[in-house]
């Protein structure tokens, strides 16, 4: 009689792939124990009360093999990653470190189970950033522990969810806009979440009858890849986005990059990046025929694994607000700034007599215009900060709503401007409702 279900981790259960792959392995029945720094009230209703909410990255090897020891784990996969150095984490540390870790603390828990690692593929040859260098490092730590592995190289992952790549590949289809030639050109293979969720799926069976031997790399992709604008294009059709009209310049993706490096510097991760664009320069390419003759799969093509994602109007809504969102966030964080400094500075005098128009005090006006200078200052600091953004939208909302308060009190006639100084806070004040909304990236 073949033992019962194993038990898988999924480590990184709050990201694309891993939320993905937790839920449809649920769904084939396996138990799951979902791990994440950090997860949404929605991924905890979803994975239940053996979901683990913990600084994973933190935890040092006796930790790692007690909760593999204690929960029972036959199964590990790990999708944990990060694309470049920034406040989220160090790709050596993430890519490098923690794989150590956790391929020491399989070998303590004393349950010898199997590890599944996520992967980049192509030639190690080419690889040219500290991703995919650290992503191939994490590799041969593990061929090199003794313990059983499988790992899995998708292609460009197609889910449901979108984060990151997949997002800016959706934001590019519903703009009128073509990639440069030399970007749109690059292969650029797909892969189904499916058919990750397969992959893992038919490994756990073979474990649970007895095969424990395990010492695999598998492409797991399309057989036929498109490029870089094929996908795009695909994505476009699929969601019935713009018609291209215009090629973008090659120096604003380069500008693009940078302005990207910087917002991940105050904790955001944007999909463009100087690491992000010289993956998409290099391409994603592999062999799948090992992994399809191995497990049976025929991968889904490009076409196929879009007709599983529902065309609907969120769909769109998300595509076309997502390149907003950065305009969105930075215009409200150089509003508050800039609306500070030059009430602190240029305009001081201007700022504190329309106080002292209404009878206060000098030195009382004074005060007043340095504390609502430097609050405004402190909210467009917070709102620019990833971190602390939540709370500056939320200050910002409340401070505007105080302004216009103060104003019908203290100087109604403000109300009567004709350049309507007062009225257009109302729409500013909507915009922080709106980037409260969309703040989330999963």
């Amino acid at each position: 009689m073949p033992d019962a279900l194993p038990t898988i981790a999924i480590l990184g259960a709050s990201g694309l792939i891993g939320q993905a792959l937790a839920e449809h392995l649920m769904l084939e029945g396996y138990p799951v124990v979902a791990m994440a720094r950090r997860l949404t009230q929605a991924q905890t209703h979803r994975f239940g009360a053996t979901a683990i909410e913990a600084p994973i990255m933190a935890l040092d090897a006796s930790g790692l093999a007690r909760i593999i020891r204690e929960r029972h784990i036959d199964m590990v996969v790990n999708c944990i990653g990060v694309l470049q150095d920034g406040p989220r984490g160090k790709t050596e540390a993430v890519h490098v470190d923690f794989v150590r870790r956790l391929t020491e603390a399989m070998a303590l828990s004393g349950r010898a189970p199997l590890l599944l690692h996520l992967s980049v593929p192509g030639d190690p040859d080419d690889d040219a950033t500290a991703f995919s260098r650290t992503k191939r490092e994490a590799e041969r730590v593990i061929a090199e522990s003794g313990l059983p592995f499988v790992v899995l190289r998708p292609g460009f992952v197609i889910a449901p969810a979108a984060y990151g790549g997949s997002a800016l590949i959706r934001a590019l289809a519903a703009l009128p806009l073509d990639l440069p030639a030399s970007e749109a050109s690059r292969t650029f293979a797909a892969t189904a979440i499916s058919d990750i969720g397969r992959t893992v799926s038919i490994v756990a069976r073979r474990w649970q009858t007895g095969e424990r031997h395990w010492r695999a790399s598998y492409d797991v992709m399309e057989r036929n890849p498109t490029n870089v604008g094929g996908v795009v294009a695909a994505f476009r059709a699929r969601f019935g986005g713009p018609a291209p009209r215009l090629t973008l310049p090659a120096f604003l993706l380069g500008i693009g990059a940078r302005f990207g490096d910087a917002a991940a510097r105050l904790g955001w991760a944007p999909p463009v990046r100087s690491t992000a664009l010289a993956e998409l320069r290099r391409g994603v390419a592999g062999d799948p025929s090992v992994w399809s003759a191995e497990t049976g799969i025929e991968p889904l093509s490009l076409d196929e694994a879009l007709r599983r994602v529902p065309a609907t109007v969120q769909e769109g809504w998300f595509g076309r607000l997502y390149l907003a969102k950065a305009l969105i966030f930075g215009s409200l964080a150089l509003f508050w700034l800039v609306s500070g400094l030059v009430a602190l500075t240029v305009s001081f005098d201007a700022a504190s007599a329309i106080l002292m128009a209404q009878g206060m005090p000098k030195p009382a006006a004074d005060m007043l215009t340095v504390a609502t200078s430097l609050a405004d200052i402190a909210i467009g600091g917070a709102i620019a900060w990833r971190r602390w953004s939540r709370a500056g939208l939320i200050a910002g909302i409340g401070l505007t709503v105080g302004y216009l308060a103060g104003s019908v009190m203290i100087a109604p006639q403000l109300w009567l401007d004709p350049v309507g100084s007062m009225v257009k806070t109302v729409p500013a004040a909507m915009l922080m409702l709106v980037a409260l909304a969309i703040l989330d990236d999963r």
